[in-house]
């Protein structure tokens, strides 16, 4: 039996949709890259934000839409599954089995189950405490994402409940992965040729304080860097408040680990922050932000903020825009605030036109596309490592990322190479060019540059 899997929303979705290929394939199913040729059509879904639930149930429809030929059970798992059992249940009759976000481990069960119902009206539904913590060590994972880069989902949940954020509701509290797990699966992932390993959670930086007593993210990373094979290391989705001293002396002196950094801030103005539940201020952020840079002068730092929470005024939105030309962070992102039913924000006075947070967050992006730029310009004359994932035929020319750059949510760096280059190789490259997101250079042998 032919299965074929969409995988939506973030990247820790992502490596649960690998976990359940896993299994599918040790189960005996063919995985299949092409829609008409599936049995069963697996959607794991997002509703972070009302685009994603509007993308995800979009996709339901689409992917039903093959039932009418030779699809047999379509299946709705992930986080809009949890969110919303018995409205699929009621409103997409086409679904016919649920699966809640702590049940990717179920895939198999459920299907069985659904082939042995006698009507199609029976629908299969299965959604776990959210205190459930699946075990994967013995799943052998399928990476969708090449052959050289990897996700390593380190753990589940969060406890911060931040007031614009449903995460909890639908993911529960923090659930860190035993390391052991971890390194046993960054080993596996080492000797099938994974050369860069991104690792994941809703938070990284308070790993194992659930499971151990105290953060356990420095010493995750010192075990990670042992591993023969692994060349990048790098970590994504750290709040500023937990970042230790010791954390930052690892990615100092740890030669695997990125100097790069995801620290999503969300606002800069104090008054704000604390609408937002977050646990950080100004003051706290600029001091943070000093450390790494003193302590890593050649750290790349990301961040992500939100344009227009309720109740923002105006002048709270030039300070962050103050705010983010005086820090250069060299990479940024701005979403305009999405009232998610459930949280406390939704429910806040003062929620702002949409036409207003849009133009917030076009203000913001337009001065860090000049902050990106005039960085992006100091990269001329310099040579930067490079990871090369892929060939355009058109332009002549390859595309890769740089220690700088995170998959899917930074720029590129575009290699100009005489001799062919194996997707997954790390060269060296003579930056030549530049623009606001991203580099072109040439492969560096030495004392000798291409043409």
């Amino acid at each position: 039996m032919n299965l074929f899997f969409v995988s939506l929303g973030c990247d820790k979705n992502l490596v649960d949709s690998e976990y359940m290929i896993g299994l599918s394939k040790k189960a005996g199913y063919e995985i299949v890259s092409r829609e008409e040729e599936a049995d069963v059509i697996v959607i794991n879904t997002c509703c972070f934000i009302h685009d994603a639930k509007e993308e995800s149930i979009e996709t339901i429809l689409e992917m039903a839409s093959y039932k009418e030929n030779r699809c047999r059970l379509l299946v709705v798992t992930g986080c809009l599954a949890q969110r919303y059992p018995e409205e699929i249940r009621e409103e997409l009759p086409e679904v016919d089995i649920i699966l809640g976000s702590a049940n990717y481990d179920d895939i198999i069960r459920a299907i069985e189950q659904a082939m042995e119902k006698e009507t199609e009206e029976q629908k299969v539904t299965m959604i776990r405490e959210l205190t459930y913590l699946p075990d994967m060590s013995q799943v052998d994972r399928v990476i969708t994402t090449g052959n050289h880069l990897a996700y390593l989902k380190i753990a589940e949940g969060c406890n911060k409940r931040c007031t614009y954020c449903i995460i909890p509701s639908i993911r529960g509290n923090y659930r860190s992965v035993p390391m052991e797990h971890i390194l046993k699966e960054a080993e596996k992932l080492a000797a099938d040729g994974i050369r860069e390993l991104v690792l994941v959670a809703q938070e990284t930086t308070v790993y194992g304080i659930d499971r151990y007593g105290r953060k356990m993210l420095p010493e995750l990373l010192r075990k990670l860097c042992r591993i023969d094979g692994i060349e990048w290391i790098r970590i994504l989705y750290c709040y500023p408040e937990e970042i230790t001293e010791e954390l930052i002396e690892v990615m100092a002196t740890e030669d695997k680990i990125c100097k790069y950094l995801d620290m999503p801030i969300q606002h800069s103005e104090d008054r704000v922050l604390k609408l937002m539940g977050r646990r950080t201020n100004r003051a706290e952020l600029v001091e943070i932000i000093g450390k790494l840079r003193e302590r890593i002068p050649e750290i790349t730092l990301r961040t992500t903020l939100i344009s227009g929470f309720p109740g923002e005024t105006e002048e709270e939105h030039e300070a962050m825009a103050a705010f983010v030309d005086e820090m250069e962070f060299d990479r940024l992102g701005v979403f305009t605030y999405s009232p998610e039913e459930g949280t406390r924000a939704a429910s806040m006075e003062e929620q702002i036109e949409e036409d207003m947070k849009i133009r917030r967050r076009d203000e913001i992006m337009e001065l860090q596309q000049e902050i990106s730029y005039d960085k992006n310009q100091q990269m001329v004359g310099h040579i930067l490592k490079v990871c090369v994932e892929g060939y355009l035929f058109d332009e002549d020319i390859y595309v890769g990322r740089s220690e700088k750059d995170a998959p899917k949510v930074d720029g590129c760096v575009f290699v100009r190479s005489p001799e062919e280059i194996i997707s997954g190789t790390f060269v060296d490259v003579l930056i030549t060019e530049a623009n606001e997101y991203d580099l072109i250079g040439d492969v560096y042998y030495g004392n000798e540059f291409t043409e």
